[in-house]
Formats: C-alpha cells, structure tokens, sequence
C-alpha cells in the first residue's frame, strides 16, 4: 500500500490549470482556512482566484505534498510524470478521457497505462476524479461547491460518484464528515487502499464506503481485518443489483445468485455493514459516530401519542429489533411518573399530560433507559419555525439529556419524518449527548447496524481465474469428476442407444431413472423420466426421446427433501456458493442463502438452518429429518473440486441433491470449466 499520508494530509497544495475548476480548489481551501501554503501553477497567470501563481513545477518554493491536476488528459500524464520526478506527495487527477472512455474514443487503455507509468509509486487519485475534502485539516483538493464545516472528529467517507459526494456534504443531519473522498476510475489507488488511509486517522471514528465494485478483493479484505484491529465500524452502501452473473451462467443458481449476492456475502462475511439506502447510509454513520457499537439490539420506545407508538412497533416488526418488556422496578417507577390511568409497555406512550413538566419527562426517560437496553429513543416531530414557535419542543431535550447523563445509555431522539427536525435542532440534540435521527424507518436500519455483532477474521476468499472457453461436461463426466472428491452419486452407466440403455438397465438396481444427453436443463425438455422397473419400458422411454446419447442410472429413494449446491465464479467477490430448495420448482420457491468459499461444515450446517424449508430438513411434524452432516460433506466435497480448480472454473451445481435419513445423494450434476488464462 502506497503512503497516502501527504496527499490527504498535506501541509502544502498545488493546484495546476487556470480555469474555474482550478480557482474553486484554491477558493475552497481559503475558505476552509487551509493554513498549510498554496500554489497555483500556470505559465501565463500571475494569480489564481488572488492568490499568486507559479510559471511551471520548477518555479516552485518547495516540493507539495498534494496537488490537483485540473488540465486536459494529456498534459495530466506530463504533469504527472513531473511530479514524481520531484517526490511530490501525491495528485488528483480531474481529468477524464482514460479508461472510462475506452468504448467511446479507443485510446483510453493506452493512455490509462501511460499515466500509471508516469506515476510510478507516487500516489494518485482518479483519473476522472473530484479528489478529496480534509475538514479536520481544511485541506481541500476539491474542484467544486460544498455543504461541509471544519470538525475536530467525525466519519470519513468515500465514494465511487464525485457527483453523490457533493451530494453527501450537503446533508443536513448533524453528521460530522472527517473526510469525503472520491476515487474515480481508481487506475491505481482504489476505494480500499483510500479507506484503510482515511480509517488510520485516530480522528475519524467510523468509515462509509459507497461501493460500486470492489477494486482489489485482497485489498478489501485487509481493509475489513485493519478496521476490526482499529475497533472501528465500516457501513457500505452496495450499488449495481446487476443481471451479469445470471446472463453469463447456464445453470439454475444463476437465478438466485451472483453479483449482487456476491457483495451481500462478501460484506456479511467481513463484517461490514450493509444498507439499502443513502439516508439510512448517514443515520447509521452517525449513530455509530455518537455512540458506537451497541452491545444488542435491545431498545425501549417513547412517544406522547399512541399512534407513534404503534408505528414504532409496527415499523419494527420485520426487523431485528427487540422492545423488552419492562421490568418490576421500571413499572413501579413509571406508576410513580405517570400515575394509574397510563398503560405501560415498550413501545410507551407517556401521554401528553407532563408535557412541559421537564423533571417528570425526565423520570419517565430515566425509568425506561433503565431496563435491560442498550439505546432508547424518544419519537419527536419538531415544528417548523418559519411557521411555529418550535420552543415549546425544548423540554424534550432537556429532559432527555438529563436522562442520557444519568443513565449513561445513548438516547436517540428520533423525527419520524425527517423534515421535522432541522439541523439546528439536531446539533442542540448532539450537544445535549444524545442522537438525532432523522427518519422512523432509517433510524431502525441504523439501530440494526449498530447492534450487529463483531465477526472472527474469516480465511481469505477462493481467489476466482479468468477461465478461457468454458465449456459444459456430460452429466456423466461432470459425476464422476465430483464422485472423486467424495460427492456420492447414483450408479450410472452411459448408452448410445435405446436398445444399450434397456441394456444398462438389467446391470443396474431397479428402479432407475432414464436421462437424454445434450442438454442442461433435462425435465424442462422432457428427456427424463422416472421410476422405470424393466428394460422395455427403458428402451420404450428412450425411444421416445429422440436423443443422441442416455444416462441410465439407479433411482434415489427414501427422499426426506431436495437441496440445490451451486458456486459460481464471481469475478469482483469469489466464488459464491448457492444453498437452496432444488429439484424442478428451484426459481419459483427461491429459498436460498448465499456464501463465498471457503466455509466451514459448522456454517454450512447454519445456513441450512436458515432456508424456509429448514423445519422438513429438520423433521416436520412427526416425520424423519434428514442427515445434515451428510448433506454438508456433499457441499464440502464440491468445495474441494472448486479449490482445486479456480482458476479454470465457471460454475458447478449440484440439482436436485437427494437428502434421506441417512445420505445425501446427487442426482443431477452441472460443471462448466474452461482453461486457466
């Protein structure tokens, strides 16, 4: 990893170009306070946004740490080639025109290849890129306006779109951004290496990666394990739910895996938190920023109106959020509060009736904060005070902040409707010691991540090839492949003709089951058919097919329920491994669950646990479960194929695998394997 120190800390900023875009990063730093020295770099300008300018880099008072680069693509190589010669710290390169634009101009490879050799070991950037805004530092290499203040500590983030940046300083929620960082096409520094920087600042408390792909899994991965060792809290937002990984497969999984379940399971498996929105993205940075890691999920409720109690617990309901009941002492001490004719629980309603009794509101918060919780929060809507006098709403943060202080326990004071508490508010609640969120259902995601527990450092993922003419085995090749890693499967024998496989069926144990040859999806096509106890009504079935070529094999019984084993190449995340309900209704059930190789029995045997169907695997009513253990070697056998071959492998699945009492069997299997590039 590169030392990104001097270009996001820097003591000295040049800035070379003349235009607009230019004279906004000199402005912004002056505005910002920057107190380090300023360097505009222009042959013809003698000033920049006021501010005097150098002819050339060898004009220069001394060596920067950071520059920004704000001229066309390729002087940007020249420059950049220039200041590595001279040991500058580092660059932003704004301009576009590299890689991203291959498709359109031809000969953005070629130029993307000479930037990063002009470069060297010197940091960059971008290409395309807006660059990044230091508030602990004032340091700004940023080409454009902004919404943020100078803070002492807060949250770093960094995203993938210049444009959702500026969009991100803009909030207005009482969110302190320590850094917001963007990095284009990431020629060579890429998001991890930009966050494991950022994170290293004792002054940045939690990270926020807005993600559109993972720029280097490895990197990724020490990026996880380095936040972990730091005691520090990483919230992604995962964009791209693509199609791609189903459109390149052939099999079944691709159906219910690939890419977007790729990330879901590469950021379980690390650790990271992940969120469906941009809102929910901030409230659960800032949760995280004023009161860290919560030991659980358990919360209590409180609100002065019924229906924003119900809403609470209704909004809580498909979320893993728990409302405790109260305790004895708390009962008692909210009768106290409240007197007989309120009804207690959690979610409260504490009725309007103290409203504006400071110390009551206070004994009420302090007796709920008080149970076996580890975050309360306390339902406010704040009036808007270009119509309303919003200083009757002062009692709730007052009576809240005593509580906080004396309970020690993080209160959030929660606006169900996020326009209903203005950032003025927000900071007198942020300097009352308590949270503010904005937003009912963004406010419990963020309690979810909150509540998330630590994980263990996980094995590295199964690194994927780049596989060349892939190309799909017999269902025969494809078993007896798997079969030498342990996979049990039907006996089988191979026949050309209908009159060899009536044959192959008096060598086998009846019942058997007939399969016709050539393609992957064999019921949809009718070439399968079950349950057959004679040669002839063999040699009839397969007359019937029309095929090229059969498989006869020994017919599976005793089935307790059908699991589909699937792992498909995912080139940004691994090797995903699909556990599901199979046989023929696999799309339409769509039970499943999603890892990345390698796992452990112990996690496969979990995530069974978490299908729909887990209660037949299980035994359902009265009935047989099946062998659990049996059906995790079938997976673990599968696992050993997939190691052994990741750098030519493309997908493999198993569909259905016949679970009984006491085997696992394969009746169905799919390899497509190409050569190593």
């Amino acid at each position: 990893m590169r030392d990104l120190d001097r270009l996001f800390r820097p003591e000295s900023i040049a800035v070379i170009g003349g235009g607009a875009w230019c004279a906004s990063v000199v402005n912004q730093c002056l505005k910002m306070g920057f107190e380090g020295a300023l360097w505009p770099v222009h042959p013809k300008k003698t000033d920049v946004a006021g501010v005097k300018a150098y002819s050339d880099l060898t004009a220069l008072p001394d060596v920067p740490d950071a520059v920004f680069i704000g001229v066309n693509r390729n002087l940007t190589i020249e420059m950049v080639r220039s200041l590595r010669e001279m040991g500058a710290g580092g660059a932003v390169c704004f301009a576009s025109g590299f890689l991203e634009a291959q498709s359109e101009t031809g000969d953005g490879a070629d130029l993307q290849q000479a930037l990063l050799e002009a470069a060297g070991e010197m940091p960059i950037l971008g290409p395309n890129c807006y660059g990044v805004i230091n508030y602990l530092d004032g340091a700004l290499l940023w080409p454009d306006q902004h919404g943020g203040r100078r803070v002492e500590r807060g949250v770093a983030v960094v995203m993938q779109s210049s444009n959702m940046a500026i969009n991100v300083t803009m909030q207005a929620r009482a969110l302190p951004l320590a850094y917001v960082a963007t990095v284009g096409n990431q020629a060579q520094t890429g998001l991890s290496d930009v966050g494991l920087a950022l994170l290293r600042d004792p002054r940045v408390t939690t990270l926020g990666l807005h993600i559109e792909g993972i720029d280097d899994l490895t990197a990724f991965e020490t990026l996880a394990r380095e936040a972990r060792g730091l005691g520090k809290r990483i919230v992604a937002l995962k964009a791209g739910k693509s199609a791609q990984a189903q459109a390149a497969a052939i099999s079944h999984t691709a159906s219910l895996a690939g890419s977007d379940a790729g990330a879901r399971a590469l950021l379980k498996r690390l650790g990271i938190a992940q969120v469906e929105s941009l809102p929910a993205w901030l409230e659960s940075l800032k949760l995280l920023h004023c009161a860290g890691p919560l030991a659980s999920n358990r919360v209590v409720s409180m609100s002065c109106s019924g229906g924003e109690a119900s809403l609470m617990a209704d909004s809580a309901e498909a979320r893993s959020i728990s409302f405790p009941a109260l305790s004895d002492a708390q009962v008692k001490s909210l009768r106290k509060a409240l007197g007989p004719m309120v009804a207690l629980s959690n979610p409260l309603d504490y009725h309007t009736f103290i409203w504006n009794d400071v110390a009551r509101m206070a004994e009420v918060f302090t007796a709920m904060l008080k149970g076996r919780v580890d975050i309360g929060c306390i339902i406010v809507d704040f009036p808007r005070a270009d119509l309303c006098d919003p200083g009757a709403w002062d009692c709730v943060i007052e009576a809240g902040a005593s509580a906080a202080q004396e309970v020690q326990k993080p209160l959030a004071l929660v606006a169900t409707l996020p326009e209903a508490m203005s950032e003025d508010v927000a900071q007198r609640i942020v300097n009352g010691g308590m949270v503010p969120m904005h937003g009912l259902d963004d406010a419990l995601s963020a309690i979810e991540v909150a509540s998330l527990s630590e994980v263990p450092d996980a094995s590295p993922v199964t690194q994927p090839g780049a596989p060349v003419e892939p190309r799909v085995l017999s269902e025969a090749q494809a078993k007896a492949t798997l079969a030498s890693y342990g996979l049990v499967v039907p006996n089988a024998i191979t026949a050309d003709t209908p009159a060899e496989a009536a044959a192959a069926c008096k060598a086998l144990t009846c019942p058997v089951v007939l399969k016709g040859t050539g393609v992957a999806h064999k019921t949809e096509a009718g070439f399968v058919a079950l349950n057959l106890t004679t040669p002839k009504a063999v040699e009839d079935a397969a007359t019937d097919m029309r095929c090229d070529g059969f498989l006869v094999e020994e017919m599976a019984t005793g089935a307790v329920a059908e699991l589909l084993i699937g792992v498909l190449r995912d080139p940004a995340h691994g090797f995903v491994l699909t556990l599901g309900a199979g046989g023929t209704l696999t799309e339409i059930l769509a039970d499943s669950v999603s890892l990345l190789l390698p796992v452990t029995e112990r996690e496969i045997v979990d995530a069974l646990q978490d299908l729909r169907v887990a209660p037949i695997l299980n035994g359902y009513r009265g009935k047989a479960g099946c062998d659990l253990n049996k059906a995790a070697k079938a997976v673990l056998a599968v696992q050993d194929y997939v190691t052994d071959h990741a750098a030519q492998l493309e997908e493999v699945e198993i569909n259905p695998l016949i679970c009984t009492e006491t085997d696992a069997i394969a009746v169905d299997a799919l390899i497509r394997i190409g050569e190593a590039s």
